[in-house]
């Protein structure tokens, strides 16, 4: 690598990692939306979880896709939960093409239509994912636990975060906005029971104890 490109991308790199670290902040308007109404969609993200029928998933992952182009309040364009253990499928997330949704686009519509669409989701994807979301070209990826707190809490996750694929992303011909740690305080909770027998069960489940396994939540 030549010295001019080294620097680049030590540059984009720094303002990278700046970037996930403080657009998360309450007195921030970031691309005029405020930060009640990213608030809400993160919330929204956590409530989608009752699509799982158990008020306590293991892999408690939800997410919104929201459309904010319009106005600060966003419009609501579809929302679902982690489903690899009914698909066996990790890469399986259709959103917008899916025949028997509501929107039924084709392929190309739908990588138009990313470009006006902020993803939320409560946990940071894993680096497949996140990868996805900026070749996908949305607009906005917010997410709130971080993958640091996800390996400290004892969830198995490849060791590499949003941000570094954000940072080697700048060829790509699409801007995406990375917002980081949004209501980390109320989307920790979702992911700190599972591997802690210590750690209060969600809001109607209880403990279990199965002699072959960890004490979990059902």
């Amino acid at each position: 690598m030549n010295i001019k490109l080294q620097i680049t991308a030590i540059c984009v790199a720094f303002l990278s990692t700046v970037s996930a670290a403080t657009l998360a902040k309450s007195e921030l308007m970031i691309n005029g939306v405020s930060f009640e109404s990213r608030a809400h969609w993160m919330r929204l993200a956590n409530s989608a979880l009752e699509i799982s029928g158990s008020p306590c998933p293991f892999a408690a992952f939800g997410t919104v896709i929201v459309n904010h182009t319009g106005s600060d309040t966003g419009k609501l364009i579809c929302m679902g939960v982690n489903e690899n253990s009914k698909t066996g499928n990790p890469s399986l997330h259709a959103i917008l093409t899916d025949p028997m949704g509501h929107f039924q686009l084709t392929p190309s519509e739908a990588q138009a239509a990313f470009n006006d669409l902020s993803l939320y989701t409560n946990a940071e994807s894993c680096p497949m994912c996140a990868a996805a979301i900026r070749w996908s070209g949305f607009r906005e990826y917010i997410y709130g636990t971080s993958i640091d707190t996800l390996i400290e809490e004892g969830w198995g996750q490849i060791r590499v975060p949003s941000v570094d694929i954000f940072a080697a992303s700048y060829d790509l011909p699409t801007q995406s906005r990375l917002i980081g740690n949004l209501l980390a305080n109320e989307t920790d909770p979702f992911f700190l029971w599972q591997y802690n027998p210590s750690y209060p069960c969600p809001h109607g489940c209880m403990r279990s104890k199965d002699l072959h396994a960890s004490p979990s939540c059902s």
